[in-house]
């Protein structure tokens, strides 16, 4: 763990963040990934290079003949920092406080990065008492997952016979609590648009022409409000819930009240929205969020009737919706509700298509009592309310494959936030579970002459995102 520290602090301070990073902080951040993974046992490494300008990280131990195919994933790029003298302590300096590891990227994503270099090493530093596990074992490190733009597929695509995996762990997801083990078995996806409302052909004065004339910004709040209902509820029609399987699952933990209200810091009075259980709110039902307005700032406001006016609105919607209908209905609704005649201009911004396990096969079953025995504790299977859309990708282009989401984020970690940070026993403890994992899982198939050359049993039918 002294070592795992180490090595957080070095990528911590690497600002990689897409489009807004150092010249030179993204090579140096995927050479050292690749020197480190090297030293870690996996001598076979490449650096990928993608369309903007990033490179993922690809690191290879071949296994002997017919071995499973494991892919350990995680991300290197990080979100912003914003507001940096907001921060307790620098954010790009890793820091220990009250047990934890603060910095920009130490839970997401460069903490799960650790976390395989760390298990890896394990794995190398047992020899030759214990062998290591007959596996092809690859890490891929991918230096541009934030932006959601579909950077890696088209890296995978490039390189059509690079991988072959049976199983893919993505490590870029977290625990229910400090200590809980826990499995991501859904995602919601994502829909993202720009909408532009426009009422004049120029800024006018709101004394000499305010009241007859309808301008932007207040067209804009009233098509905002349409969003959802007086309980907050969403009323865009994205799906038919039943149809998309977003029914409560009973293999999925539920979520208090109590615990998110905690988890999330809800000041006190202030009611939640929506209806249904907190899990169905967040992990199984659509969410519309208003991201941002376009509109001056206090300071630079003037009594002038707005022109035009932009908003980002985001949907999440539920698993096994289809996200391209989903944009279709946002664009139908904003249309069906704008008033007083104003121009609508409706951009696609992004897409991110929802994800559900296969919770029934091997690997699954596998690393579940790996987590149990690391942990010491019983994992839980949960839902999650955001996207990542690299769970699909791997789902598209290798369908066979069993993919399994975990992760050493935690609430406290406050990912995306301010004093993003990490509990270093997550770390340690999720390490040793993919130890266990990787050595329980070549041994299955060592010691099962049955399953024949899939160590990993695939699907009888697999559900597809669609």
């Amino acid at each position: 763990m002294t070592r795992a520290r180490d090595d957080l602090a070095e990528l911590v301070a690497l600002r990689t963040v897409v489009g807004a990073a150092p010249p030179d902080h993204f090579p140096r951040a995927a050479r050292t990934i690749a020197d480190l993974l090297a030293e870690a046992g996996l001598p076979e490494t490449r650096l990928l290079p993608a369309d903007d300008g990033t490179e993922t990280v690809y690191a290879r131990r071949p296994g002997p003949p017919g071995a499973p195919s494991v892919v350990l994933y995680a991300h290197y790029d990080i979100v912003s920092a914003q507001d940096e003298t907001a921060w307790r302590t620098p954010p790009f300096a890793l820091t220990e406080r009250d047990g934890r590891w603060y910095g920009r990227g130490s839970a997401d994503c460069k903490g799960n990065v650790v976390t395989h270099l760390t298990a890896l090493r394990a794995l190398q530093d047992a020899l030759p008492h214990e062998p290591y596990p007959d596996l092809d074992i690859t890490v891929l490190v991918d230096g541009s997952e934030e932006p959601g733009e579909g950077s890696l597929e088209k890296v995978l695509r490039a390189h059509p016979g690079l991988l072959a995996p049976d199983a893919v762990v993505i490590a870029d997801a977290g625990n229910a609590a400090p200590g809980i083990p826990t499995l991501t078995t859904s995602l919601r996806g994502m829909a993202v648009v720009e909408i532009t409302l426009s009422t004049l052909s120029r800024t006018l004065h709101s004394g000499q022409f305010g009241g007859p004339l309808p301008d932007a910004m207040t067209a804009l709040i009233r098509l905002l409000a349409t969003l959802h209902d007086h309980r907050g509820t969403p009323c865009l029609p994205v799906v038919d819930t039943d149809q998309a399987g977003c029914d409560t699952r009973q293999d999925q933990a539920e979520y208090s009240e109590a615990d998110f209200r905690a988890d999330a810091g809800v000041l006190d009075g202030v009611e939640l929205i929506g209806t249904g259980s907190v899990a169905d709110r967040l992990w199984r039902l659509p969410a519309v969020t208003v991201l941002a307005v376009q509109s001056p700032s206090l300071d630079d406001a003037v009594p002038a009737l707005r022109p035009s006016a932009k908003a980002l609105v985001s949907v999440r919607t539920p698993p096994g919706s289809d996200v391209l209908h989903t944009h279709e209905a946002l664009a139908a609704h904003l249309r069906a509700h704008t008033p007083w005649g104003a121009h609508l201009d409706i951009r696609r911004v992004t897409s991110g298509p929802s994800f559900r396990a296969d919770t029934g096969r091997t690997a699954h079953t596998v690393l579940r009592d790996a987590l149990r025995d690391a942990f010491g504790a019983p994992p839980r299977e949960v839902g999650a309310g955001g996207s990542i859309a690299v769970c699909s990708v791997f789902r598209r282009l290798y369908p066979d494959a069993e993919i399994l989401l975990c992760g050493v984020a935690d609430p406290p970690s406050n990912i995306h936030g301010t004093d993003e940070s990490v509990n270093p026993g997550e770390i340690a403890s999720l390490a040793q579970a993919e130890v266990l994992f990787l050595r329980r899982l070549a041994a299955l198939r060592k010691n099962t002459p049955e399953a024949g050359d899939d160590p990993v049993p695939s699907p009888t039918g697999e559900q597809e995102d669609r």
